[in-house]
């Protein structure tokens, strides 16, 4: 029996960890999974939607174990070849992993929208659970940086987050709206819960706090959200995270990511390692979990999903 619908807002390689939890607790029409799409850009001619395909990828089973992105099993012969080219390689595009990008690029040029594509392609990889883009509209995430302004792939890929970070923008957000199926979601009447992934709440989760009207809603619904936090002992555990909180001026920490997302929070999942913070976090109104926050394995994904929702029920009990 349906306990109400629950709303994951993520991003890539943590983001897509947690939605695959909550996807093997959840039916699928008691989740929405909310990708990011400030990290989308064109590349070699062709759309690319990095954190959409990453949850993609993991929900299905079919991203690299190792590296968290891309195909497991993939080949890099496209690449090889285009270096004797002298052609742009600084983002890798795998064999397999080139046609999911082929595939969208010509049918977001046939007129589809962004949601009608990402729901197709995934359907066609297996995906039950409704994965939609924050926005059809382009959003991009641009780094301001002591180089000068940065597109986030130049600054997270090319330039591999070393670029000292002053500021962060989310180009065309204000002119964005949700996309019909986050809208749809939010309007919803039995909600459960919002989930705040394990994504970095500057580069993933931002765009989309970005959209207009989402936040006030979200802050409307704060009694029933909770997030977990992408901070450990102080560090990310994959990502630029933690370097960006101190390079802004914050101290990198769950307390820190608590007054980031103040007034959008009924409870916070914190690791073992920071429970040193749970008083202060509870002084700030939050309910707190501590627990084991790594997700090693599928088994860590579905425990931790399960904690998270129980947690949620019990700040909006």
């Amino acid at each position: 029996m349906s306990r109400g619908h629950v709303i994951a807002l993520c991003g890539g390689v943590g983001g897509a960890k947690l939605a695959f939890g909550l996807a093997h607790v959840l039916d699928p029409g008691d989740l929405t999974i909310v990708v990011n799409t400030g990290d989308d850009f064109e590349h070699l001619g062709l759309a690319i939607s990095p954190d959409i395909d990453t949850v993609a990828y993991t929900l299905s089973g079919l991203a690299d174990p190792v590296r968290g992105w891309g195909r497991r099993d993939e080949s890099w012969n496209f690449m090889a070849a285009l270096t004797a080219f002298d052609g742009e390689i600084w983002f890798n595009l795998g064999d397999r992993d080139l046609a999911l990008h082929v595939e969208r690029t010509r049918r977001l040029a046939a007129g589809h929208g962004l949601s009608t594509v990402t729901a197709d392609l995934n359907g066609a990889m297996g995906i039950t659970h409704p994965v939609v883009p924050m926005t059809d509209q382009p959003v991009r995430t641009m780094i301001d940086t002591e180089q000068g302004e940065l597109a986030f792939q130049t600054y997270f890929v090319r330039e591999q987050c070393r670029p000292v970070a002053r500021g962060v923008r989310y180009a065309g957000a204000n002119e964005a709206k949700p996309s019909a199926g986050f809208a749809a979601a939010l309007a919803r009447s039995d909600l459960r819960a919002i989930v705040y992934c394990p994504s970095n709440p500057y580069l993933s989760l931002g765009p989309i706090l970005a959209l207009p009207a989402v936040r006030d809603r979200l802050q409307a619904l704060a009694g029933r959200a909770v997030a977990v936090s992408p901070i450990i002992g102080g560090r990310a555990l994959k990502g630029p995270a933690a370097k960006m909180m101190s390079e802004l001026g914050v101290e990198p920490g769950v307390e820190a990511l608590a007054a980031h997302y103040a007034g959008l929070l009924g409870g916070l999942v914190i690791d073992r390692e920071d429970a040193g913070s749970e008083p202060a976090l509870r002084a700030q109104g939050l309910a707190v979990l501590v627990t084991e926050a790594i997700m090693h394995d599928d088994d860590d994904r579905v425990r931790l999903a399960h904690e998270t929702l129980d947690l949620a029920d019990r700040c909006s009990a």
